[in-house]
């Protein structure tokens, strides 16, 4: 059975079943418990799951966005896994939290508990959660930027990027047009498709670099494909 527990603050504190240890030959099993917190994110389709230990080393900078479909979840046997129930459809690994976007048309209550299961059985094997080594991050400052790009991917690294993380989200430099002024990002986790990602980028993470870096007129969002094909073109 499930023992919930709910916090002060809120988030919902889901006490996972015992979980066998294996122990030396010919001794008891230890037994312990793995306690795996639920918070909300401004997307409802999106859900943020804390296991309380490292999911992501810091070699992976802020995380990787996964989406079922596309090859690159592979890399990760985590969401392989996660990928199999029926209704998920992107898998955000933060540093310390997993983020779940499902399909609008499911329902978390039978889901929630098939994660849950899934993320335990995962640490208890002790699988890897990526089987490969991250590439350069989209916020690495490269040899051939300039002045202005340099600025536009510290600040999304250093003030905007923590931020959107605690929503359980990512949002990843694509390209800055110096002729227009225009910077184009793309958002994942619990940003993708969330009703008030608009206002943010807006109201926030444009506000902000217009402020810092008078060259930037205007932030766009664009989708994964229009991404991809931006930066190789760059």
């Amino acid at each position: 059975s499930w023992d919930v527990r709910r916090p002060a603050s809120g988030a919902g504190a889901y006490a996972m079943p015992a979980l066998a240890v294996m122990g030396v030959a010919g001794g008891a099993a230890p037994r312990r418990s793995m306690f795996i917190q639920t918070e909300n994110t401004p997307n409802p389709s999106s859900l943020k799951f804390l296991p309380g230990v490292e999911v992501l080393p810091p070699i992976y900078g802020s995380g990787m966005f996964l989406q079922k479909g596309e090859r690159d979840y592979q890399r990760s046997p985590l969401a392989v896994r996660l990928f199999t129930l029926e209704g998920v459809t992107a898998v955000f690994l933060g540093n310390d939290f997993i983020t779940i976007t499902k399909d609008k048309t499911e329902d978390w209550t039978p889901l929630k508990p098939q994660i849950f299961s899934i993320i335990m059985d995962a640490y208890a094997e002790g699988i890897e959660i990526m089987t490969e080594e991250p590439e350069v991050s989209d916020t690495t400052i490269l040899d051939d930027d300039d002045e202005i790009v340099a600025m536009i991917k510290e600040l999304l690294e250093t003030r905007i990027r923590p931020a959107v993380q605690e929503d359980g989200g990512d949002i990843f430099y694509v390209s800055f047009d110096h002729g227009t002024g225009v910077v184009q990002l793309q958002l994942a986790g619990s940003c993708q498709g969330c009703p008030s990602s608009s206002v943010t980028l807006k109201s926030g993470v444009e506000n902000m670099l217009m402020h810092y870096i008078p060259e930037v007129t205007e932030v766009v969002a664009v989708d994964e494909d229009i991404a991809e094909l931006e930066r190789e073109q760059s």
